[in-house]
């Protein structure tokens, strides 16, 4: 596959409730979540994986393969290294783990993909993925790693009913709050339950941070390593709202979308960015790390999603909860957290049967192996296999709780975005426009990116 330039997108909506799949092109700094309770997923989902049908053995002998695991999670990496020597150990068999950086998935894929020596093991994330990698992917139908699946509400198949990829974990995103300094700072965490409610406690921390020791929000940079916050996950307060408010969630990229919710965006946008520890008009360059900053109580709240829960836990924050994305819509107190995932497992199907049996095995193992499962549902979250072992992330213990209360889930709709790269590109542009003077003409520039470049985009990818 010579000077191939593919755009991978990564993302598949698996809405815990709804188990939708949707397509588009998504590639962010982001990544995994876990759960102490049965997943929401699998709940709200009674879909099982697919048992009908023998076992599908595959040719080759494993023992003479090796595996080559692209990994789409940099935080992850650690462990991974770690699973895979575990394996190694075990088996004689070498897994080779290599980890993209941040933002740069695609690129990677693309190139390792051009070489002899090319991933066994990768993601395909939507129906897009599956169009640009699905004669790259192996059959899963009937395999044994299929066959662990609790549900198939993650899984991914062409119009000929290849699977091409299964998802290997879910997560949820949202605001997250250190409970302890909201109580702090004289607040009750349970009083905040809509945008207004959030604003009294946002701006009444901010505006005696000083005295505090601590402020509202930790940065909101917009470089390539945090923009994505706000440009893909943060945007999808309107894709979702849209979406209901149409009645219908979206099958298939729209073509067009209205942003009849992008004042709701605006209003927790400048929430976020004018009661943080960082002035707006730095945001722009970045170089501010978020993460540490909320570790080290220095903010309250922190845009981010149930991946990061166990770096929290370990720097010793006990008392954390991950609240919806409260932005003024009417009815918002039964929302609850955005949820799905963006990863799942393809095999090469170009690489030698040696090579795709030794990864069938240890892609198994993964999911089976109470001590492999347990290291990675720790850094991925709940993975939806039925020997998998249980996790205990709060973050997504929250989205079952808000689930269990009768609110509603907000889908992954951002994962439509056309021409991922490009459209947020230019939505940073714009934002750090807006960030730099937040008048009304900037704004404009903002809604124009958002709405305008939507259409442009759209029109670009399906020319």
């Amino acid at each position: 596959m010579k000077n191939m330039k593919k755009i991978l997108a990564l993302s598949l909506v698996g809405c815990m409730c709804a188990g939708a799949l949707v397509g588009c092109k998504k590639d962010s700094g982001s990544s995994s979540g876990s759960s102490g309770t049965a997943s929401t997923a699998s709940k709200a989902d009674d879909k099982k994986a697919d048992d009908g049908g023998e076992t599908v053995e595959l040719k080759g002998d494993a023992s003479k393969g090796s595996v080559y695991w692209l990994n789409f999670k940099p935080e992850s990496d650690e462990v991974l290294q770690e699973v895979a020597k575990m394996y190694t150990d075990k088996t004689k068999i070498p897994v080779k783990v290599v980890t993209a950086s941040s933002g740069t998935y695609e690129q990677t894929l693309s190139s390792e993909m051009d070489k002899s020596d090319a991933p066994t093991m990768f993601v395909i994330g939507t129906p897009a993925g599956v169009k640009q990698w699905g004669d790259y992917a192996l059959d899963l139908k009937n395999t044994k790693i299929a066959k662990e699946l609790k549900t198939d509400a993650y899984n991914l198949t062409n119009a000929d009913g290849k699977l091409c990829s299964i998802g290997y974990c879910y997560e949820a995103y949202g605001l997250i709050m250190n409970v302890d300094l909201v109580e702090q700072a004289g607040y009750k965490a349970e009083d905040i339950k809509d945008f207004d409610s959030l604003k009294t406690v946002v701006e009444g921390i901010h505006s005696k941070a000083s005295e505090l020791g601590f402020d509202a929000f930790t940065s909101c940079d917009m470089d390539d390593s945090s923009s994505w916050r706000f440009t893909g996950h943060m945007a999808n307060l309107d894709y979702y709202y849209e979406e209901q408010k149409a009645g219908t969630k979206w099958t298939e990229c729209p073509a067009s979308i209205t942003g009849d919710y992008l004042p709701n965006y605006k209003k927790l946008f400048d929430l976020c960015i004018n009661n943080s520890i960082s002035d707006p008009k730095e945001l722009a360059t970045g170089g501010h790390d978020a993460s540490n900053q909320f570790k080290t109580k220095k903010a309250a709240f922190t845009v981010q999603g149930s991946w990061e829960y166990a770096g929290y836990a370990e720097a010793g924050l006990k008392n954390m909860k991950m609240i919806p994305y409260y932005c003024g819509v009417e009815g918002e107190d039964k929302a609850g957290l955005n949820c799905g995932t963006e990863n799942c497992w393809a095999i090469n199907s170009k690489t030698s049967e040696d090579n795709q049996a030794a990864t069938m095995d240890f892609m198994y193992w993964c999911v089976t192996d109470p001590d492999a499962s347990k290291k990675l549902v720790d850094t991925f979250g709940v993975m939806p296999y039925k020997n998998a072992a249980a996790s205990s992330n709060g973050f997504l213990k929250n989205a079952d709780e808000y689930t269990n209360a009768g609110n509603y889930v907000m889908d992954w709709a951002t994962n439509y975005q056309p021409n991922v790269n490009d459209y947020r590109a230019a939505l940073v542009s714009a934002l750090n426009a807006y960030c730099a003077d937040q008048s009304d003409a900037n704004w404009d520039g903002v809604k124009k990116a958002f709405v305008d470049g939507w259409a442009t985009q759209y029109a670009i990818a399906n020319s």
